[in-house]
């Protein structure tokens, strides 16, 4: 990985970035964090001027999640997070084990480390050990919201793809996952 700290002005006001280069990344990517820090992630194929151009095409966007985010008095301070995730982990393993087990009764995926993390921008993911990683934030979430994301990674251990034959193991147990994909696709901090 290669990160950069860089300078775009948007709307006549000055924003610092930071801009990091990704082999494994395919796509550009922009997160800006309930701190107010902005990342913008890149593959290594694209340029510099290529990621700027994409940050000044969003550059609207940036500006409201900014303005949001100073607004929000119910923003965590970095140790308030940690705080929080320290008072619900155990709660949240709990909860993703027992779901993870209730649906694996119906595929019988074998899988590796279960892991409830503090993840920024992601619900879950699955590496190709077969290791389960979750944020601690589904408890919060609606119950079936939780469920779609729990059986969404545990389905990557029968496809690791988003093909049809993946979506189709998906709605094996959960049905409405496109609703319910919607619902949680956007995840904010």
């Amino acid at each position: 990985m290669v990160l950069k700290n860089k300078k775009i002005t948007l709307g006549g006001q000055e924003i610092s970035y930071s801009l990091r280069s990704y082999k494994s990344s395919r796509h550009l990517r922009l997160a800006v964090s309930s701190n107010g820090a902005v990342t913008v992630t890149k593959p290594i194929f694209v340029t510099e001027k290529m990621a700027h151009d994409f940050l000044e095409a969003k550059g609207a966007w940036i500006l409201a999640q900014l303005a949001k985010n100073a607004n929000n008095p119910q923003r965590l301070s970095p140790a308030q997070e940690i705080a929080e995730y320290q008072r619900y982990k155990i709660r949240a393993h709990n909860f993703v084990s027992d779901r993870l087990e209730y649906f694996n009764q119906f595929y019988g995926f074998k899988y590796g480390r279960v892991s409830v993390r503090r993840q920024k921008t992601r619900w879950g993911s699955c590496s190709r050990a077969g290791n389960l990683n979750f944020n601690y934030r589904l408890i919060f979430l609606e119950p079936a919201a939780a469920d779609y994301i729990i059986v969404h990674e545990l389905c990557h251990l029968g496809e690791f793809n988003h093909s049809p034959d993946f979506w189709r193991l998906v709605a094996q147990q959960i049905p409405d996952y496109r609703q319910l994909r919607k619902q949680v696709k956007f995840f904010k901090d």
